[in-house]
């Protein structure tokens, strides 16, 4: 085995990279488009460079991947400025990558993005006067696009987004297993936590406990947001800045897991536990708030608008005296930890068999903060919730 099979870490299948490019050549084939331009700077929202490449952007550095309609990748990304590499076939990381263009650039030092653009320029030569999609619109900089424009005046530019959106959003069976192994890994990091939770504790302590299991069972990134509240009052979780009060008895603490797994899908799951004894009022709302996720995943059927499980479930809360969803209770992941469908008036997208969606109705009232997030896979007959946490409050004594 070599160093590097070693030091991979959940790498997926050539054979899945292959049937996404096999399917996003036939589309592009399709919509004659001659090439593929997207990029992304973090693996939180990511997810086209990740599907296009197994390769994950971090740390707010850009990875560009220009992918051809009749011809391998190239990618530019953070190596030695001027680096121009031919990449063999058969390579174990940068798989139907033929050329790498090294760049030093960072969003922090604006003059640097010009490296980016040339190396772009570069890798797009053979498209002047082609069709070149672009993917992600709100990820590629307008300093790449304009400089694009002005070096390619004979090319047509389109957004091939909804293009390769339609296909990334229905999951393989590779996929799912892996979306299966997250939500296992979620389940063990919340049975950590409340096995863990102590008063005297920050929240950033408890909330460490999920990350630390998650890394042993190969999360590569994640949000772990918390509070801890006094039972009475209100108390939204948030990150790590606002993770420094210390629990006390009696407290409910509340906590969102929302990391990518082993191979690097998406999930979330997030539940409340009380160091004590929860109110009635907390009961009772707890026991409505499985009732609205439960409501919505019941409407998580092939062909279902999201418009109208929007319009629906917004119904149902008024007729129940809760608050309307004003935001976003429920939405697809996969590589981005949200990504299309998003379940509400303004999505296009219909629900389809093998999409992964979370659920997560939430609100908070004077009794407290009330909610329940789990994730849902979409079958030929409807939605499956695939998290085994249990979905009540959990009095800890």
């Amino acid at each position: 085995m070599s160093l590097l099979a070693e030091r991979l870490n959940h790498p997926v299948s050539t054979a899945e990279l292959e049937r996404r490019w096999l399917a996003v050549r036939q589309r592009m084939r399709d919509e004659k488009i001659d090439v593929l331009l997207m990029q992304n700077n973090n693996d939180f929202m990511g997810g086209y460079v990740k599907w296009f490449s197994d390769l994950s952007a971090t740390n707010g550095y850009p990875l560009t991947v220009v992918f051809p309609r009749e011809a391998g990748m190239t990618l530019v990304m953070q190596a030695p400025i001027g680096m121009d590499r031919k990449i063999p076939p058969g390579d174990l990381d940068l798989r139907g990558v033929e050329r790498v263009l090294g760049v030093a650039s960072y969003a922090s030092a604006g003059y640097s993005l010009g490296y980016d653009n040339a190396a772009v320029t570069q890798a797009l030569q053979a498209y002047v006067g082609g069709t070149i999609g672009l993917v992600g619109l709100g990820t590629l900089p307008v300093s790449m696009l304009d400089h694009l424009r002005r070096q390619f005046t004979r090319a047509r530019f389109v957004d091939a987004s909804e293009l390769v959106d339609q296909i990334k959003v229905i999951k393989s069976d590779e996929e799912i297993a892996l979306i299966r192994r997250c939500a296992s890994m979620q389940d063990a990091c919340m049975d950590a936590v409340f096995k863990a939770i102590r008063p005297g504790m920050r929240d950033i302590e408890a909330a460490a406990v999920a990350e630390q299991v998650s890394h042993q069972f190969g999360s590569e990134q994640g949000l772990y947001l918390c509070a801890s509240t006094p039972v009475g009052q209100p108390g939204p979780f948030g990150p790590r800045r606002y993770q420094n009060r210390i629990i006390r008895e009696g407290d409910y603490f509340a906590i969102l897991v929302e990391n990518s797994g082993p191979g690097a899908q998406y999930c979330e799951l997030g539940r409340t536990c009380v160091l004590g004894k929860a109110s009635d009022a907390m009961k009772e709302e707890m026991d409505f708030v499985v009732r609205a996720q439960q409501f919505t995943v019941n409407l998580l059927k092939p062909g279902a608008a999201c418009a109208d499980i929007w319009h629906a479930y917004n119904q149902f809360m008024r007729d129940n005296g809760r608050p309307p969803e004003e935001r976003l209770y429920c939405h697809g992941q996969g590589y981005d930890m949200v990504e299309r469908p998003l379940v509400r008036f303004d999505e296009t997208m219909t629900i389809a068999a093998g999409m992964n969606l979370s659920c997560h109705p939430t609100y908070a009232n004077a009794t407290g903060f009330h909610w329940c997030c789990d994730n849902v896979l979409v079958g030929p007959q409807g939605g499956e919730l695939i998290h085994q946490a249990p979905r009540r409050l959990i009095e800890l004594g």
